[in-house]
């Protein structure tokens, strides 16, 4: 990770996850360094929500289960950190990671609003039954940011489907 990545005003904004394939962020990335701007790798916790955002870009949150205790800076995942910067080190382009907590589309708008971010980049969702029940429920995350804050959205499609294809929510489950 390459801390000295100054993410305010501008940057461009990646939503990530473990599991997510490489090519949102190395679109993210290429859109970086067309733009001559910074890339913020951002994760959110859906297992909490933000209390208070301070100055520094720290966060104080706490948990949806009463039980767990409150995290004032919930930590990004060392294995996602670890996997971004394989991806994006020697990039040429300065990069940093941010874990926010919440729902997904509005802790990244929120956090695209406190950085001034110039847009938000996010993938298509997870192909097959599970990618499908998760939409249904929780909305697109595409759409929601589209519909939910001011800023571009760029949707990388991570599946792409032959022209002929059942999209996925054309699909029977």
């Amino acid at each position: 990770m390459n801390n000295d990545a100054n993410d305010r005003g501008g940057c461009i904004l990646v939503g990530v996850f473990p599991g997510q394939p490489d090519t949102v962020v190395r679109e993210a990335a290429r859109l970086a360094a067309r733009l001559g701007t910074d890339l913020v790798c951002a994760h959110a916790d859906d297992s909490g929500y933000m209390v208070q955002a301070m100055m520094d870009g720290t966060v104080s949150s706490l948990s949806f289960d009463p039980d767990l205790p409150a995290m004032d800076t919930p930590e990004f995942d060392a294995d996602l950190a670890q996997h971004l910067a394989g991806l994006l080190d020697g990039s040429g382009i300065r990069w940093s990671t941010r874990e926010v907590s919440g729902e997904p589309a509005l802790a990244l708008g929120q956090l695209a609003e406190d950085l001034d971010a110039s847009l938000i980049v996010v993938g298509t969702r997870r192909p097959g039954v599970r990618g499908g029940l998760q939409e249904f429920f929780t909305g697109s995350m595409a759409a929601n940011l589209a519909h939910r804050q001011r800023r571009p959205v760029v949707v990388v499609p991570v599946h792409p489907l032959d022209a002929g294809t059942a999209l996925p929510w054309e699909t029977a489950s």
